[in-house]
């Protein structure tokens, strides 16, 4: 047996193992984690962050920065950021949202910098004021009241939150609650948005409004608008400004971001409301899961009221693949989802 180092030794032969292992570089975590923090919760696959879920600063909670397949983002970052290049139209469109124009009458769509683009109340010119005026007359919260569950292990992450939508003076008048699921799929990143809202407080009356419903605003340049090679599709076959108004079980906007041709499709499960969904699609780069609104006047949606105690419920999916629908292999995705019982 081999005898021990003088007792001297010993303390020099440690420092230097703990030198050695400072030396190695660290491995990155397999899997999923989720870490709450000050603004939210952070999601990373196997070290590399997928999504930020903010909750604290705007009146809705959305995801954002949302990063693909391939570590590119995948969300424009106006207004959260500004960034050179970028559309900066429609502060109220953060990233990956849900937002309703008429809830009772109230709006949680749109947002007070929609009317200032952010200014402070002093900058404002006459118009800008009086849009300010006419916004704030209706405009409430989706606000954060609690997590759920925060929890993450090597197959996925998952938020569950409990938000409160509240009217002009703060008062609540209906709950929701959301559990988001963050997947990896042979080469694509899932998100699974999935909402339940509850007439706890009375009957909600959801309206018959455009501008409603599940969203992502992508990248400038993935936008049909730019004219960089942006595509929207719809599953019946309808593409960028024809499909529009469109109902569909999914739909696909793809383009180049950073040198890649990545697109997101957002998929709506046969057991969400109203499903196939109607799409408020534009080629300005938003995508909006609309099973609310009347957008085409010969296939219409319609008003809802949710009686006290009763549930709603909306199951969506946001694909993030490499490639267009065909080299992503979207409707296949689709229907692999479609499967699953929700």
């Amino acid at each position: 047996m081999p005898s021990l180092p003088p007792s001297f030794l010993r303390p020099l032969i440690a420092s230097l193992g703990l030198a050695l292992l400072a030396a190695v570089p660290a491995r990155a975590a397999a899997g999923f984690t989720a870490e709450k923090t000050s603004a939210g919760v952070t999601i990373k696959h196997d070290g590399q962050k997928f999504a930020e879920y903010v909750i604290n600063e705007a009146n809705k909670p959305y995801l954002f920065p949302v990063f693909g397949p391939t570590g590119k983002a995948m969300t424009r970052a106006y207004p959260m950021q500004r960034v050179e290049g970028e559309q900066f139209d429609h502060y109220h469109h953060r990233g990956v949202w849900f937002g309703h124009e008429s809830i009772n009458g109230i709006n949680s769509w749109t947002e007070r910098g929609t009317a200032t683009n952010g200014q402070p109340d002093d900058k404002l010119n006459e118009k800008q004021q009086k849009a300010l005026a006419k916004t704030l007359l209706h405009l409430g919260s989706i606000k954060h009241r609690a997590f759920r569950e925060v929890s993450a292990d090597a197959s996925r992450a998952v938020i569950v939150s409990e938000n409160d939508y509240l009217d002009t003076k703060g008062k609540k008048y209906l709950t929701e609650i959301r559990r988001l699921t963050f997947r990896v799929e042979a080469g694509a990143r899932l998100i699974d948005w999935d909402q339940e809202f509850i007439a706890t407080e009375g009957d909600a009356v959801f309206g018959d409004a455009k501008d409603a419903g599940v969203n992502i605003r992508v990248p400038s340049s993935m936008a049909v608008d730019s004219k960089k090679g942006g595509r929207l599709v719809l599953s019946n076959g309808a593409t960028d400004a024809a499909a529009w108004g469109k109902r569909a079980p999914w739909a696909d906007y793809s383009g180049p971001v950073e040198g890649e041709t990545l697109g997101v499709a957002l998929f709506n499960h046969p057991s969400s409301f109203r499903h196939p969904t109607s799409w408020h699609a534009r080629t300005y780069g938003l995508l909006t899961a609309n099973c609310f609104g009347t957008l085409d006047k010969a296939d219409p949606n319609g008003p809802h009221t949710l009686k006290k105690g009763e549930k709603l419920v909306l199951r969506h999916r946001f694909y993030f693949h490499r490639g267009d629908e065909k080299t992503g292999q979207v409707a296949a995705a689709y229907e692999r989802y479609a499967k699953e019982k929700k």
